[in-house]
């Protein structure tokens, strides 16, 4: 067992959320108690925090982490099958590469989960994974896969397929694809259920439609990028439509449309928020939307999107998120407890809590605050980072 002592903890759990001077106790990969002032028990090892601050693992909601590798280009880029705009069967782990430089990066500032999967060229881009940062095999790393289907509307897939001279090339005909694939997934399914055990009844093998029946069955949700407000309308529209559960990725354009958000109920992913407006859909971009959309009762995760920010900066990017007017620990929360609710994973990560993986960073100094370091971090009890 392992004693952390003399730490200020944020548990980002809904009671005790900050503990002034407390200890936790770790076991195995477990956290197995948490507490305020001196632990009166035994460990086998000890480590005084002197008076720096705990936090939990932070969470990293939606990024592409192995899959656009750093310092390289075509050779690393496996994040888009820009060849085919409804690829549902394709998976994240398939492309996942944990040798990439930025998974230190970003274990050793603390983000110790990560929702992983594929870009936003596809109308239907893949299955997305939810992995911890350490580890040489992607496999060994995996929180839970299929995570979640990726699917996208607006500028991307429209760009993309308009230079190939095919469909979509419009907004109409991204609505189209997916709703093309969702009714022809149905259709299979149905077949299948009538089928029951009788092989020759079964319908022949549809990959694609297979992959998307855990969509249907909402037993992963609809990961939908959606930047300007028509666009996460669509997303709304087509979910209700065929009775499904969703997030809604970057709502860039959320804060003008909040009382739809609220009545629809599906959590926001917000980001990128950092850099330039690249382009027309961006134009309302800024680190308001989720202290907005927040205070308005709606679930809020904060995303760097990386690679597009560096995934090592995400709590930077929640504390300018706390600067435009956001609570400061409802965007710690939205850097933990939060995406790790969105993403289905909150019994185990996004908080401190008795019973959760042990995954921890140590700072000193407050996260938010540009000078300030990680000294050390866990993931799963071990320690995966010391600062020198």
């Amino acid at each position: 067992m392992l004693l952390i002592k003399n730490a200020k903890i944020y548990t980002c759990a809904d009671q005790k959320s900050v503990i002034e001077n407390g200890f936790i106790l770790l076991q195995d990969n477990k956290i197995k108690e948490i507490g305020a002032g001196s632990y009166n028990g035994r460990a086998d090892a000890e480590i005084d925090a002197q008076g720096r601050s705990v936090f939990p693992g932070f969470v990293e909601a939606h990024c592409h982490l192995g899959m656009t590798e750093s310092a390289i280009g075509f050779e690393g880029r496996d994040g888009n099958e820009a060849t085919d705009p409804s690829t549902p069967h394709l998976r994240a782990i398939d492309a996942i590469n944990p040798m990439d430089i930025t998974f230190e990066e970003a274990r050793n500032a603390g983000i110790t989960t990560a929702a992983t999967g594929p870009g936003s060229a596809n109308v239907i881009g893949g299955q997305y994974a939810a992995i911890k940062t350490v580890g040489n095999r992607v496999d060994d790393m995996i929180l839970k896969a299929p995570l979640a289907m990726k699917c996208a509307f607006g500028e991307n897939p429209k760009r993309v397929y308009h230079g190939q001279g095919k469909l979509p090339s419009t907004r109409m005909g991204t609505a189209a694809v997916m709703r093309n694939a969702l009714k022809k997934a149905k259709l299979y399914l149905a077949k299948k259920e009538a089928a029951g055990d009788d092989v020759g009844k079964m319908p022949a093998f549809d990959m694609k439609s297979e992959a998307l029946i855990p969509v249907l069955k909402k037993e992963i949700p609809l990961k939908a990028h959606a930047h300007r407000a028509d666009d996460i309308h669509t997303v709304i529209r087509i979910a209700q439509e065929f009775d499904l559960t969703a997030t809604i990725e970057h709502t860039t354009e959320g804060h003008l449309i909040v009382e739809d958000l609220v009545q629809a109920g599906f959590p926001c992913i917000v980001g990128p928020s950092f850099g330039h407006r690249s382009k027309f859909e961006l134009k309302n971009k800024g680190f308001h939307t989720p202290g907005v959309l927040n205070k308005a009762g709606v679930k809020v995760a904060i995303t760097t999107d990386a690679s597009v920010t560096p995934l090592h900066y995400l709590p930077l990017m929640a504390g300018l998120a706390a600067k435009a007017g956001m609570d400061e620990l409802e965007a710690l929360k939205a850097i933990t407890i939060y995406p790790a609710e969105i993403l289905g994973l909150a019994d185990k990560v996004g908080s401190l809590e008795i019973g959760k993986d042990a995954d921890l960073v140590i700072y000193d100094g407050h996260p938010f605050e540009t000078a300030s370091k990680s000294w050390k971090v866990f993931i799963d009890g071990k320690e995966v980072h010391t600062a020198e």
